[in-house]
């Protein structure tokens, strides 16, 4: 394996930087106070097609004579590569299994390329994409021009912060992580490198604490841009030189994350972009005092999912909470007991009765509330004040 310098990532930004925007880093105030830690976030998000993977397919493709090319994925690459391709004059095609959304497809589609769809899953696509010899197939992270590619990122937030202590990044198939390491470690070597993966998607995690490459097959995650079974080849070596730790982060703390994006910064975060956010809100006591840049990796979340991402949020952070009551099974004992509710200032969203338990002796009813609080403290509140009524609760 040839791999990269830094030399080479600095030509691949100079080549790219016409096609891309140079996205910001913005200091988040919201979030440094949440957190105690001084946080920047370099926002990918804002990035064309909504994430950073357009960077590495344009410097792949502009170094190729090929006319044809083609890619499988499920999303993020997928719009990289077909928007590549559109600004090049190129011809693509994207192979994704039939379970691909069908709001990616279209996304897809709208940059021009041809989508192909195959197999029931990831690797069946593949398979049919490296099958097509007509073609050149442009790797989503095991290649050393898109690794290249990616690692522009490190540059910008270098120009833009000259002295940092740490960046938590993304890892999936570890593109990202390999170029912003190669790029940061070479320019200011005091940085230490994180990177962060899903619970449910380990890959990354396991080979270098193992110190070879070990192949998970991913457990459904919302964290699904970097759902990736086998970390690359090319990528492990770079990161066992360069990185200084992988980490891995819950569903929860995910959704969490997603949540504060959209409710603090207004913005539109993916499971995958928010891991780095996730990982702040885990391990507060790891980073407090210290200045860290989050690299939000992209914004293309599937809008069919962000109402249960939301809702999943929302509970980690106590502003919805579950509970049931039982009460005598008579008129008014509802009204008096959402009147308590009301008087310590619950909202209640949604109310079921349950009067057939085993458990439940006769004239009783089990109530169960779906309640917007102001937090955990605030249903404490709510629990203690039914309690001294005498009623028996449980949430």
């Amino acid at each position: 394996m040839m791999g990269i310098c830094l030399d080479d990532i600095r030509k691949a930004s100079e080549r790219i930087r016409p096609y891309i925007h140079r996205t910001p880093l913005i200091r988040s105030d919201s979030f440094s106070r949440l957190t105690g830690a001084e946080v920047f976030l370099k926002a990918e998000n804002l990035q064309k097609t909504g994430s950073f993977k357009v960077r590495g397919a344009l410097n792949k493709m502009m170094g190729l004579k090929d006319e044809k090319v083609i890619a499988a994925s499920m999303g993020n690459h997928a719009q990289g590569v077909a928007y590549a391709a559109r600004e090049l004059n190129k011809r693509s095609m994207i192979v994704m299994p039939v379970i691909a959304p069908i709001i990616k497809q279209e996304a897809t589609r709208g940059y021009g390329a041809e989508v192909v769809l195959y197999g029931n899953t990831f690797n069946d696509a593949l398979d049919y994409a490296l099958s097509m010899k007509e073609y050149r197939f442009i790797h989503a992270f095991d290649d050393d021009d898109v690794i290249a590619g990616q690692g522009s990122i490190g540059l910008e937030i270098t120009d833009d912060l000259k002295d940092f202590d740490s960046i938590l990044v993304p890892v999936g198939g570890g593109g990202l992580i390999s170029g912003i390491s190669v790029a940061l470690k070479n320019i200011s070597p005091g940085v230490e490198i994180i990177g962060v993966q899903a619970e449910l998607s380990p890959s990354c995690y396991r080979s270098f604490k193992e110190g070879r490459v070990e192949g998970i097959r991913p457990g459904p995650t919302i964290a699904d841009g970097i759902a990736v079974g086998r970390v690359g080849d090319r990528t492990f070596e770079i990161i066992r030189k360069y990185v200084d730790d992988i980490v891995l982060v819950n569903e929860d703390s995910i959704a969490m994350a997603i949540l504060l994006f959209l409710e603090r910064k207004k913005l539109v975060v993916e499971g995958a972009g928010a891991v780095g956010l996730a990982c702040l809100l885990e391990k507060t006591e790891r980073f407090r005092g210290k200045k860290i840049v989050l690299v939000v990796s992209g914004g293309n979340i599937d809008f069919t999912l962000i109402d249960r991402i939301i809702h999943r949020g929302l509970v980690k952070s106590g502003r919805i909470s579950v509970f049931e009551v039982v009460i005598d099974d008579i008129p008014g004992s509802l009204h008096d007991l959402t009147g308590i509710i009301a008087s310590k200032g619950g909202n209640v969203l949604h109310v079921r009765h349950e009067r057939l338990g085993i458990d439940l002796p006769i004239g009783k009813t089990r109530v169960i509330f779906t309640v917007e609080t102001r937090g955990r403290g605030h249903l404490e509140e709510i629990l203690d004040e039914i309690g001294s009524r005498g009623l028996e609760h449980k949430g």
